[in-house]
């Protein structure tokens, strides 16, 4: 049997000393129900110009049309030519396979942690201060502040292993650092449950395999350049799959409909700088607000400042989210149950209760999810399923993390026209217009009016003189705006239901 030289992908050569063929761009890998081709025929050493056609090399009556145009072409018999391409088409099955198999691989290319590196995963997930811990190894990873917000989005992405995984979407104007935070803590994550793209179409969704998808973290950096695929996104969210039915041709050239589903959960991390136009797929998600104040710029300009002055140990860093990672890899999908579940409560103020409800109560399961190992593994007596229950401080340590994202969930204003109000006060203004502030604080003029007439509107501001088209409008705070302290309030309420929480444990801990 003559050999195919493959040596090059884009033109595949099969010569047997009769008659030379050459497949001109290759074949396409995928779709093993065909095998489209451009085929170069031509005589070895002969002066004969070759044949080049198009043809799919498993339709017999275009293989038949391709056999006698040649045959006359280059005076050759019919047979020599039947049995090259019968030799030809049965050795390209073959290198597709090879080729089909060799993606396989590469896909599977997981790595497996040494005994070594398991126990001291282990080990890891066992400490008694995980979370403080945890913290202090994001910090060494390379991420600079956000504590809190670095550690909601481990937990969230942990999550992906659960029934119930956690979206999250990264607030903050532009230049903040959104998508560097959303980069740095995906490091710490094995990269085969990643799936990363620059831009993505609404149909691509709907052609991955089956289940290809399930249990992985999407990671899109702008939202804004998405737009086409939030309606999926959301879908996987709240129904944890997505279907589509299309058309497509049969072997005989038959129209017939298929239906192509694919299957959640996912988890989906996202950046952006507009709240309102996101809401349906803020509905869904953890809303986390990136500290843009003065201190974070300044840690920022340090920290950069010292990677070029070679003082950051950029390997300390690499291995710091090594850990993290080996840490992901050891923790084992397992069911869940919250005893205290119907002890918990959303503060009144909450203005979306529903939703917000379901994410608090995945929050606490993700907490829990990452402390598994330090909590027993108990088997239900009906159904014989193994599963662990969350524990009071589960609760709190959500609550404590969780803390600014209720409270913005019960903020009427959005987030960034929030900090423009904290600013504003600290300005300390009686009356003012909008220049007067733009001499404090380095804003968008058009940013600014937005957050002038959203705080208008909810009367944080009133209108006291001037005009819109000449000065502008002179505008005082309105000292009635907050009587009532929000924050205050939420944070009392977490104190009575901890509170509560913690007298039912003891009473089960009695039982027991």
């Amino acid at each position: 049997m003559t050999e195919l030289n493959t040596t090059n992908n884009e033109q595949i050569i099969y010569n047997n000393s009769l008659i030379k063929l050459t497949v001109l761009g290759g074949i396409k890998i995928e779709g093993l129900d065909r095998m489209r081709a451009t085929l170069k025929a031509e005589l070895p050493e002969s002066p004969k110009p070759p044949i080049r056609h198009n043809l799919d090399l498993y339709n017999d009556t275009q293989l038949e049309k391709f056999i006698r145009k040649t045959a006359e072409r280059l005076e050759i018999g019919t047979s020599v030519i039947a049995a090259s391409l019968s030799e030809l088409t049965a050795q390209l099955e073959a290198y597709r396979l090879d080729k089909l198999k060799e993606q396989e691989l590469e896909e599977e290319a997981i790595k497996v942690l040494s005994k070594d590196e398991q126990t001291k995963a282990l080990e890891y997930l066992k400490q008694s201060d995980l979370i403080e811990v945890t913290k202090l190894d994001l910090a060494k990873s390379g991420i600079v502040g956000e504590e809190i917000n670095a550690l909601i989005l481990l937990l969230a992405m942990s999550s992906r292993k659960c029934a119930d995984p956690l979206s999250v979407v990264c607030l903050a104007k532009s230049g903040i650092g959104k998508s560097y935070l959303m980069e740095r803590v995906a490091a710490c994550f094995p990269t085969e449950d990643l799936l990363e793209n620059t831009q993505m179409t609404e149909n691509s969704f709907y052609y991955y395999k089956r289940e290809e998808i399930r249990g992985k973290v999407f990671l899109i950096e702008d939202l804004d350049g998405a737009a086409a695929v939030l309606y999926p996104i959301r879908e996987l969210q709240s129904k944890k799959r997505i279907s589509k039915t299309v058309t497509t041709k049969d072997k005989q050239g038959i129209n017939k409909t298929v239906t192509l589903t694919v299957e959640g959960p996912v988890s989906v991390i996202g950046c952006t700088t507009k709240e309102r136009i996101y809401e349906d797929n803020a509905n869904r998600s953890i809303l986390i607000y990136l500290d843009g104040s003065k201190e974070q710029d300044q840690k920022i300009l340090e920290y950069q400042k010292q990677i070029k002055a070679g003082i950051i140990d950029k390997q300390g860093e690499k291995q710091a989210a090594e850990i993290l990672q080996n840490t992901q890899r050891v923790l084992e999908p397992v069911k869940i149950i919250n005893p205290y579940a119907l002890l918990i409560e959303l503060p009144k103020e909450i203005f979306k209760p529903r939703r917000t409800m379901g994410l608090l109560l995945n929050f606490i399961e993700a907490v829990t999810y990452y402390h598994q190992y330090q909590r027993e593994q108990l088997v239900s007596p009906t159904t014989g399923e193994v599963f662990i229950e969350t524990e009071p401080q589960d609760i709190e340590i959500a609550f404590t993390l969780l803390k600014e994202t209720l409270f913005r969930k019960s903020d009427e204003l959005s987030g960034a026209c929030r900090s423009f109000y904290q600013a504003l006060k600290r300005m300390k203004l009686e009356k003012f217009f909008a220049s007067d502030i733009r001499q404090h604080s380095k804003i968008n003029p058009r940013t600014l009016q937005r957050h002038l007439k959203e705080l208008n509107d909810y009367n944080y501001l009133q209108i006291i003189g001037g005009n819109k088209y000449k000065t502008g409008y002179q505008y005082e705070l309105n000292p009635t705006a907050e009587k009532i302290k929000l924050e205050h309030e939420i944070n009392k309420q977490i104190k009575e239901i901890l509170k509560k929480i913690e007298q039912q444990a003891k009473v089960r801990q009695k039982k027991k």
